[in-house]
């Protein structure tokens, strides 16, 4: 036990420096406990989710909800990690504003970019089936509701006989105003494969086995050489869209998003900028707060 004279003796500049390095250590690690498992800031560079959020938002996503993962791949690098994920406190849900990685696009396995983070509206959950007639969403036969921000560029729809070429099935004789039905797979859900239909699954079961393993050989479909008739999924999706209907790349174009590359719930807007004003000119970024976003509840 130390005396009361040890207690109160100074300390050294080399114990003080000693001591800050190892508050600054801890702190740094609570910081990155925090931000990977319980929540993060992410920053809103595009329009697609106006006018629920704003291009310049900075948004709080929380990350416990979901069940947070460890990181995926070493910072500043693609190279993965071995990675494991915390119990979810609750499953994504329709109509949630959900942060994922971005799946790639449509007939990519990965993303050219690893660990880019989208920011969406869950529209259908594992086992749901989507239907979009003329800009209006229907899951499982039942009008989707309806955000109370959502944006159109357009009141006009374009009409079911216009194909879209980018559209997500590729093949699928629809646009992104007239769409489906598409089931959104599940882990378990069985479905029939044949030359006629394979087109429609390719991208997602490649993607489930990280290569490019579906092909038609002889009229007959096969994956990894192997002639099957079947697959079973072996994880569960969500289909994701983005508040700005007109000018929104989303699942509608590049497919579904696994249960695995969910970040987590995007709930509060942190404070807003205009973010085209640069940090050289702090004063005018500044006076480009937009207050009545400060703090503001995201739904």
């Amino acid at each position: 036990m130390k005396s009361k004279e040890e207690v109160n003796k100074p300390k050294t500049p080399k114990e003080k420096t000693k001591e800050f390095f190892e508050q600054l250590f801890f702190a740094a690690v609570a910081a990155f406990l925090i931000i990977t498992f319980v929540i993060q800031n992410t920053r809103i560079p595009t329009g697609s989710m106006e006018d629920t959020i704003l291009v310049g938002d900075f948004v709080l996503v929380n990350k416990f909800i979901y069940g947070s993962s460890s990181p995926k791949y070493i910072p500043f690098t693609e190279v993965e990690l071995p990675h494991f994920r915390l119990p979810a406190i609750k499953e994504p849900k329709a109509g949630d504003i959900v942060v994922f990685e971005y799946p790639g696009d449509r007939d990519l396995l990965f993303a050219t970019e690893r660990g880019v983070n989208y920011v969406k509206r869950c529209i259908g959950t594992p086992g749901d089936t989507i239907v979009i007639i003329d800009k209006v969403i229907f899951v499982n036969g039942k009008e989707f509701w309806i955000p109370p921000h959502i944006k159109y560029l357009s009141p006009y729809s374009k009409p079911k006989e216009v194909i879209e070429p980018r559209i997500f099935p590729r093949g699928m004789q629809w646009n992104e105003d007239n769409y489906g039905p598409l089931v959104v797979p599940y882990k378990g859900y069985k479905i029939s494969l044949n030359p006629d239909n394979v087109e429609q699954w390719r991208t997602t079961i490649d993607r489930e086995y990280g290569k490019k393993v579906v092909d038609v050989e002889n009229n007959v479909v096969t994956i990894e050489s192997i002639p099957v008739s079947s697959y079973t999924f072996k994880k569960d999706y969500y289909f994701m869209m983005g508040d700005n209907r007109d000018d929104s790349l989303d699942s509608r174009f590049w497919g579904f998003v696994a249960r695995d590359m969910v970040v987590g719930e995007a709930f509060i807007t942190l404070f807003s900028w205009d973010r085209e004003i640069p940090f050289s000119d702090l004063f005018r970024l500044l006076g480009s707060i937009r207050l009545d976003r400060v703090l503001l509840l995201l739904h």
